[in-house]
């Protein structure tokens, strides 16, 4: 992939770990919306760090005063000690420094000067990330590193602009993915955190532990000449390591084991047995999970295997559109663009001002919590891990500028939106995502949206309220489509035929961001009230 492309401003990925005004734990799943106020919390405590170093400081000079005064005094004192006390000045002088400054000083000296500096600290703590969030942030960055191909060395370095990664935060990552038993992840952070150890960077996690960690996820990925390389390695520093070792004697049976076998193989069992440690090596990365289409999403997501031929591209159009003459459009129509044929989906430009945009989001922040699914086979809202993002829910009533927004995609679709879901505002921040899923209630989900009372979900209205630098496409991933955000433009498209039943090309995802901060919002329009707008079918797929 090309780097260059991914370059601008990735540096927000180190300023964007966690947030809230209300701290809600969030495992890497807060908004950029709302880690902003992480930033500023920090900047607090910096300045407050800064004013305890200062009074510090302060304090030091005045004992460092008062030494030099009394080492100055006490060396012309102790010339002629008898001569010096002769004199009544000096003899009142040193009874009220021992009886009186003495005390003074030891007063000074045990001041704690740390006192505010501790006290707002304790305040700002409870807004402080927690062990889980910052394990969510290394995953993030880690899925980034995956869906995106990033090296360890790019990101590691500062190649992509940000801070440097030092030896601990590569060991760190390579531990929480070791936690997982993700030993892919584990080999990939502990080899950049050795490269970075054997380029002579200083670092309090020492070469052996590395080298433990390493030599054991290389293991697990059934690599047996690399594991005992870098067992003997660690030896090499620590000969009484006793869990290495263990692991030479182990290794180096089962690697003789190994060798007995190959050696007693026939030329044909040799050739198959190369042809499937080739198909392993090939293989090798990753560990299987849940989604069988991730290879596809994520290459739509770098914009790779996207299926429009040229063909099927001369179709598309761009409009000016007034929705059938509404008069509201006549003289002044909307600028439609055809993103895709099968299934339509529509782009419409310039959909929200930006006063409007800043309006929704100001109204969206304080409420924002982790997004829900509908579950299929309840159809209560819950959370789930493969929809990384927080969302709101704002109503028409709340403010002008939502009714407005509302009665504009009514106006465009020619769809009712008084039965449709309320405005749902959802920020995305670096690493945000949602896989693929369907918008629709299937058929085996006849409770999806029971508790509505509204029919399934008709059709879908995406605005995308943030222009994003990297990532954050939305694919579909059923006919390899990609459609990029843009700022104020909105996107549509029906989840179910014209018959009722639902549309499986319209399975799409939202692509993690890579870079910036993604706002959008979703109005999803129901089957009740639609009866006249758009009519049914008998057509099953129409």
């Amino acid at each position: 992939m090309n780097i260059s492309l991914l370059i601008p401003l990735f540096s927000s990925f180190i300023a964007s770990s966690l947030s809230c005004t209300t701290f809600d734990p969030c495992v890497s799943l807060c908004s950029l919306g709302q880690m902003t106020d992480l930033l500023y919390t920090e900047k607090d405590l910096v300045t407050s760090l800064k004013d305890y170093i200062r009074a510090e400081e302060d304090k030091l000079e005045q004992v460092k005063k008062w030494a030099e005064k009394l080492d100055v005094l006490s060396a012309t004192a102790t010339q002629d000690p008898e001569g010096f006390l002769g004199h009544p000045v000096n003899a009142f002088k040193l009874m009220k420094r021992l009886n009186t400054e003495w005390g003074e000083l030891e007063s000074l000296v045990l001041k704690d000067m740390s006192d505010g500096f501790i006290s707002n600290l304790t305040i700002q703590r409870q807004y402080f990330p927690n062990d889980d969030d910052q394990t969510g942030a290394a995953k993030a960055l880690m899925r980034l590193q995956d869906t995106y191909r990033l090296d360890t060395h790019t990101i590691s370095s500062g190649e992509l602009p940000g801070d440097p990664m030092t030896v601990e935060d590569c060991f760190e990552l390579g531990k929480i993915a070791y936690s997982d038993a993700d030993y892919y992840h584990t080999e990939l952070w502990m080899e950049q955190a050795l490269k970075q150890l054997d380029g002579g960077e200083e670092s309090t996690v020492d070469m052996v532990t590395i080298l433990d960690y390493l030599s054991y996820s290389i293991y697990q990925q059934g690599e047996l000449e690399r594991a005992l390389d870098y067992t003997k390695r660690l030896l090499k520093l620590d000969s009484a390591h006793q869990r290495a070792n263990g692991n030479l004697k182990y290794f180096e049976y089962q690697l003789a084991k190994q060798n007995k076998v190959e050696a007693e193989e026939s030329q044909k069992e040799k050739e198959k047995r190369e042809r499937e440690k080739r198909e392993a090596s090939d293989k090798k990365g990753r560990p299987a999970d849940y989604l069988p289409e991730r290879r596809k999403y994520e290459q739509l997501c770098r914009g790779e295997g996207i299926k429009m031929t040229p063909r099927r591209q001369s179709r598309m159009f761009c409009r000016y559109s007034d929705n059938n003459h509404h008069p509201l459009y006549v003289l002044g129509p909307v600028k439609q663009e055809d993103e895709w044929d099968r299934p339509r989906i529509i782009r419409y430009h310039d959909i929200l001002s930006n006063s409007e945009i800043e309006k929704v989001k100001e109204l969206a922040k304080p409420r924002l919590r982790r997004a829900t699914i509908s579950n299929p086979i309840t159809g209560v809202l819950e959370t789930a891990h493969y929809r990384i993002s927080k969302s709101a829910w704002l109503t028409a009533y709340e403010d002008p500028v939502v009714d407005k927004i509302n009665q504009r995609i009514e106006d465009i679709t020619g769809l009712n939106v008084k039965t449709a879901e309320e405005l749902q505002v959802a920020n995305y921040g670096v690493g945000g995502q949602y896989e693929p899923h369907f918008d629709f209630g299937r058929k085996d989900e006849p409770d999806a949206f029971k508790e509505l009372g509204t029919g399934n979900r008709i059709a879908t209205w995406l605005i995308y309220m943030s222009d994003v630098p990297s990532g954050g496409a939305t694919v579909f991933t059923d006919v390899g489509a990609a459609v990029w955000p843009k700022k104020g433009s909105a996107v549509f498209w029906y989840n179910l035929f014209a018959s009722g039943e639902g549309d499986y090309s319209t399975r799409h995802a939202a692509c993690p961001v890579l870079v910036g901060n993604k706002w959008v919002s979703n109005k999803w329009m129901h089957e009740r009230g639609q009866e006249f707008r758009r009519r049914c079918t008998l057509n099953e797929s129409e």
